[in-house]
């Protein structure tokens, strides 16, 4: 079969591609003396520093290690990566990624706007600090508040951010470079950096319109492109530049070896592929202090870990250090109760739904208002349901909760936040307010299609942790917000999909571990020092953080440290299996300070 003849417009799109890989190089050269020379950019985050513009390559090493610390300096536009490494290979590295570029003068926008949010320029401090939050969701470097309110002006960066029309909240943020206000680009060049969306956002697309918004920007302002840096295996980014009309150029990016980009440079971690994210966090945190790591078993979140002469068998946050009493207690939440309410924890009014008759059951329905079926044993909030109200509701819920168990529990319900504890040697580490799964209408798209497109989102957010079940459930969560599963959702309007605020349920995290009222600490405290368990998260039901309200509801003995970033979760681990690991200058000032306490 003879190929078919490539079509005019086929010929001259090939022919544009290739010039965009080539010249470039050729013009940057041609126009290197109109180019500031020796030029950087401080971005907060580091430093953005333009390789072209440096003539002399030891110039251009001795810039980068000057380099600040936690800080990550990008040498950016590296035409030849393989000179520019053989002046300095222990020091720097080829970052793993890809650089595409975005033709303005072709570009068109999209007719679609934004539905639930918009994008504005980043207008207070508040900002500022709504921004280094979501940075640190996405593992970036934060930036100083004062360096965003300092460059809020600045003519070089512009910063852009997604806020949600309901709520106010910041999901989304993306930093851009104008190249003549850097450095003099003759080529009047733009760059994104810092793209960077909510991975709790409900609303899909904020990443499009992110860059949309930016490239109109930009284009507007006269620029001929608009370039960026990709990892090589961000598959979804990639296709989302696709999508959008950029194209590889053949430019590269150099940073330093440090601790922040250890990951990019050391190579691939065989053997640790398989591992949960809740492993894997324990895991990486005892590499870097050169505790010895071997997975036993990979799928179940097993490994061992060996310093010196001790080693200790884990399972994700579960070690040898718990006993098998401890488990045991955890295991069963009627003997869980029986535990704590000695050592002065509040306890809710519970009965065995197993056992109760249809007269009981309505009767503790009447007492209580609302009340909580649930396993005995069991995990991951498989068949618990919060808020039932009436006896057909718990004799179904009650149905569903013994295919988990055999014992069922029935519970007073109180009215408030699931709060999570993370306790590690008898002290508080982490908190998290958890927040059942909500789906928000756009006024086209039924619930179940928009649970069905939350979940996918959930699970992508979490590394498949986390998804929406598709059960009686969630029905019944939906029918008690007045709709049905086929029910178009009006726009804007926000429901909740499960009560349980589960992560493995859809549920999703937000961090409150410097707003914790004292009593709730302590309660936490009291409950892990009962079960004598070193390493729990415990869960309240509370009005608010910073309010001493609450009941217990269970322990788990070995609970998600991964869902707890930035809290040192894993550190505080690492730290109760090998002390000896920790650094002599903090264990010193520990012990000093225990010392001073007793």
């Amino acid at each position: 079969m003879q190929p078919r003849p490539k079509s005019n417009a086929e010929l001259r799109l090939r022919r544009k591609r290739s010039a965009s890989l080539t010249a470039p190089t050729s013009q940057i050269g041609r126009h290197l003396k109109d180019v500031k020379q020796d030029a950087f950019l401080d971005c907060g985050w580091g430093r953005l520093v333009f390789a072209h513009t440096f003539q002399d390559t030891g110039n251009l090493v001795a810039n980068l290690r000057e380099e600040g610390p936690d800080r990550r300096d990008i040498a950016f536009y590296v035409a030849d990566p393989h000179v520019l490494l053989a002046y300095a290979p222990q020091e720097l590295f080829l970052d793993p990624s890809h650089t595409y570029r975005l033709d303005l003068s072709t570009y068109r926008p999209s007719s679609r706007r934004p539905r639930g949010y918009f994008i504005r320029r980043m207008s207070s401090e508040q900002d500022g600090t709504e921004i280094n939050r979501i940075y640190q969701t996405r593992n970036m470097v934060q930036v100083h508040p004062a360096f965003l309110t300092a460059n809020h002006d600045n003519r070089a960066l512009t910063y852009f951010v997604a806020e949600d029309e309901t709520t106010g909240a910041i999901v989304g943020t993306v930093t851009g470079v104008h190249h003549r206000r850097a450095f003099d680009d003759p080529q009047n060049g733009s760059s994104l950096w810092c793209l960077a969306v909510d991975p709790q956002a409900v609303h899909p697309g904020i990443g499009e319109s992110l860059v949309r918004r930016l490239s109109e920007h930009f284009q507007a302002r006269g620029c001929s492109f608009m370039d960026l840096s990709v990892m090589h295996d961000n598959d979804k980014a990639i296709a989302l530049y696709d999508k959008l009309g950029f194209h590889r150029v053949p430019f590269f990016a150099v940073k330093r070896k440090n601790q922040i980009n250890e990951k990019l440079f050391t190579g691939p971690d065989e053997g640790f592929e398989e591992l949960n994210p809740y492993a894997r966090i324990i895991v990486d945190e005892a590499r870097r202090r050169g505790i010895h790591a071997e997975v036993t078993d990979g799928q179940g979140g097993f490994f061992r870990l060996t310093q010196g002469g001790r080693t200790i068998h884990c399972r994700e946050s579960l070690s040898e250090l718990t006993t098998a009493v401890a488990m045991s207690i955890c295991d069963d939440k009627t003997v869980t109760r029986r535990m704590v309410e000695p050592a002065g924890v509040k306890v809710p009014d519970q009965i065995d739904g197993d056992k109760a008759d249809d007269a009981e059951i309505a009767a503790f329905i009447e007492e209580h208002g609302s009340i909580v079926v649930k396993p005995a044993r069991g995990e991951q909030g498989r068949g618990i349901a919060v808020g039932i109200d009436n006896l057909e509701d718990a004799k179904a819920a009650i149905k569903t909760a013994s295919e988990v168990s055999e014992r069922v529990l029935l519970e007073a319900c109180f009215e408030g936040d699931d709060l999570r504890l993370i306790v590690i040697d008898y002290r508080v580490v982490a908190a998290a307010l958890r927040k059942p799964a909500q789906i928000t209408g756009d006024g086209r798209t039924s619930i179940r299609e928009l649970i069905e497109a939350m979940s996918r989102r959930r699970s992508a957010a979490t590394s498949g942790e986390s998804r929406i079940p598709l059960d009686g459930e969630t029905t019944r969560c939906v029918k008690h917000a007045g709709y049905a599963m086929e029910d178009i959702l009006p726009e804007s309007e926000t429901i909740a999909v499960r009560k349980a605020a589960n992560l493995h349920t859809g549920g999703t995290i937000h961090d409150v571990t410097g707003e914790l009222h004292r009593d709730l600490v302590e309660a936490a405290v009291n409950a892990a020092r009962a079960i004598e368990i070193p390493v729990t998260g415990i869960d309240l039901m509370i009005k608010k953080p910073h309010q001493p309200d609450y009941v217990f509801i269970e322990a788990n003995e070995r609970p998600g440290l991964a869902n707890h970033e930035p809290q040192p979760t894993a550190e505080r681990f690492i730290d109760l299996l090998f002390p000896l690991s920790i650094p002599y200058a903090t264990r010193s000032a520990r012990n000093k300070k225990r010392k001073h306490k007793e």
